[in-house]
């Protein structure tokens, strides 16, 4: 009896190991047979692409294989990721270029080996996606954004008459520009002043630098402003929320945020810091770039165009435009809605 309990237990112990390594072994083909998708982004060090990075991974996790590269600001160095993707034989490339004018022969190359390519956060000139039909964009309307921003300034002097320090009837500013001949910095730069100016206010550029969308070189940049101009000051708009941020750490050395001095900063993007320096009164408004959103849409879309399927809200939770574009909306932010970018 003794042995045919014994027996019978090391059937059912073999059986459950049996069980065990087969189920591991599923999983792990699986895991081999992952799709693949390459992501070149331009600079990590950057909060925002780095929060795009982060929804990426989330939402691809368990149903795609991410390798996810830092080009450090450089074309070439993008351009040589992207030659590695191809020659690994990635079934999805995604792309955030350094440089707009490289979309067009990255294009081209995706297309010799017909391999889908995402491009985001930075939209590729012209007509270039027509070039290829498995090429796409997720990101933003690149004219809201700013457009919003200079809309917190607005906001800001209608309800604060004193802002207007010289009593001229017009907003003296400053623009901290991202990096020379990017899409974003153009438009952000030209939109944010057009708004002002659109709703009937008149504006003076006092100066205007770029700051690389660096807080460190913002803040440096700003110091050098604040020691020439402080007086004249009346706003400081930024295109984005880290040389916002700079911009401020120039502004505190100076004295100001501690109850009597005071400048308007807005910025976009709504990082996390971002939100925090509204919620402590020193940064004025930001404009929310959904990056959740975005990551969670380019991921969604690199595993339908993995699969072979026909990109729609049949198999994504986003609509595209076009058969082409996936456009995320933007908000503006500031203390009084704080709690809808939180």
């Amino acid at each position: 009896m003794k042995k045919l309990l014994s027996l019978f237990s090391i059937g059912a112990l073999l059986s459950l190991l049996v069980v065990a390594c087969s189920n591991s072994d599923n999983r792990l083909l699986i895991r081999i047979n992952q799709p693949k998708i390459g992501v070149a982004i331009s600079n990590l060090n950057d909060p925002f692409l780095s929060e795009v990075k982060t929804a990426i991974t989330d939402e691809a996790r368990g149903k795609l294989k991410v390798d996810i590269v830092d080009c450090q600001d450089s074309q070439p160095i993008q351009n040589d990721n992207i030659d590695q993707f191809l020659s690994k034989k990635y079934d999805v490339i995604a792309i955030n270029l350094v440089d707009r004018t490289a979309a067009s022969h990255l294009i081209e190359r995706a297309k010799e080996e017909n391999v889908p390519v995402i491009f985001f956060n930075n939209k590729p000139e012209g007509t270039d996606l027509q070039k290829y039909d498995k090429a796409y964009y997720v990101g933003t309307l690149p004219e809201q954004s700013p457009s919003l921003e200079g809309e917190i300034v607005v906001d800001y002097s209608k309800a604060h008459p004193e802002a207007d320090k010289n009593k001229d009837g017009i907003i003296q500013y400053v623009m901290l520009t991202g990096t020379p001949k990017e899409q974003d910095t153009e438009l952000r730069t030209k939109f944010s002043v057009d708004a002002i100016e659109n709703w009937g206010l008149k504006v003076q550029k006092i100066a205007e630098d770029t700051a690389m969308w660096d807080r460190k070189k913002a803040e440096t940049k700003m110091s050098s402003i604040l020691s020439t101009q402080v007086n004249k000051i009346e706003a400081v708009i930024a295109n984005n929320d880290d040389m916002a941020l700079g911009v401020i750490d120039a502004l505190k050395a100076k004295g100001y945020f501690n109850g009597t001095k005071y400048i308007p900063v807005v910025g976009i993007d709504g990082t996390g810091e971002a939100l925090q320096a509204i919620k402590t009164g020193t940064l004025l408004g930001t404009v929310l770039n959904d990056g959740k959103s975005q990551g969670k849409a380019i991921s969604q879309l690199a595993i339908s165009l993995a699969k072979k399927k026909i990109p729609s809200q049949d198999n994504m939770d986003f609509e595209m435009t076009d058969g082409k574009y996936i456009w995320i909306p933007f908000k503006k932010i500031t203390r009084d809605n704080l709690d809808e970018a939180e």
